[in-house]
């Protein structure tokens, strides 16, 4: 029988007292407990930044990636292994910034893999400058004077490149977020879920206080999450009301299923041919 205690590190934790990052932690040992998940049956992934440190804190196979390649790494990992459960940490600095690039071609390549993103609207391990989703006119470490960019919107941007699980958690409310990452690993395909964690050190405009306000489960609101323009409303919000919760959910098959070649088994247990190898990279050279 699997436990909490089966995913409990003894590494020391190094986050800020009162971190957001303290929420989701439980959050994630819920989850993978409820699904009855060995350590052993798991892999994180992460970047670089405060987020990227989750892994260290859980008790199972992880890989530290560096900043912005999370997405790349574990999508290695899940091509030679699609039997293995693939959980990918990143922060909003770290993903939709340095790994913006790898965020938009991972949702189109559709490999069935979940991304949970620690936003705190800061870099919040380089001292506070703004990150994507920082708010317009917020002023921080670096730009005293108000940040001038409009911020990048992720759930918005997913569901518009065809992302099939869209979600949106909230560091404060464990329970539900825990659903969430329950709901996103059983989706077949890629899934992301954006996680509102107050930075308290270098963030003071989105404090818990501030959430609590705004945030709103859309499952009192009456929305089906298979409802595309109503999912894209909701993600456009932001400010008095925040939504939380699926926004979109929509089954469709995912890059294993749509390639024959993966559907023979994972590619870490074919057989290993250094000659047929070479006979190919010969045969590249000849064209």
């Amino acid at each position: 029988m699997v436990t909490i205690n089966d995913y409990t590190s003894n590494y020391e934790n190094q986050w800020c007292p009162g971190c957001g990052n303290f929420g989701i932690l439980p959050a994630m040992k819920m989850a993978f407990v409820a699904q009855k998940l060995a350590p052993h049956e798991l892999l994180l992934v992460s970047g670089i930044g405060q987020a990227g440190k989750t892994p260290h804190f859980l008790e199972c196979n992880f890989i530290h990636a560096l900043h912005g390649r999370a997405l790349a790494v574990a999508s290695g990992a899940k091509l030679a292994n699609h039997n293995l459960n693939v959980v990918v940490n990143s922060g909003d600095g770290d993903c939709y910034g340095e790994g913006g690039n790898h965020f938009i071609h991972a949702i189109r390549r559709n490999l069935d893999l979940t991304l949970l993103v620690h936003n705190n609207q800061i870099y919040g391990l380089t001292k506070g400058q703004a990150s994507p989703t920082t708010d317009k006119d917020m002023t921080t470490s670096i730009q005293s004077h108000g940040v001038s960019n409009r911020p990048f919107r992720p759930l918005a941007v997913a569901l518009s490149l065809g992302a099939g699980f869209v979600a949106r958690g909230f560091a404060g409310q464990k329970e539900q977020l825990a659903e969430l990452i329950q709901a996103a690993m059983n989706y077949r395909g890629f899934s992301l879920i954006d996680i509102l964690q107050p930075c308290v050190t270098f963030n003071h405009l989105n404090t818990f206080a501030w959430y609590k306000q705004r945030v709103v489960d859309v499952a009192t609101l009456n929305h089906d999450a298979r409802d595309f323009q109503s999912a894209m409303q909701l993600a456009m919000e932001w400010g008095e009301r925040i939504p939380t919760g699926i926004l979109y959910q929509h089954e469709e098959d995912d890059f294993t299923a749509l390639n024959p070649w993966l559907q023979q088994g994972p590619m870490l247990q074919r057989e290993y041919n250094a000659n047929a190898i070479n006979d190919y990279i010969d045969d590249l050279y000849r064209i």
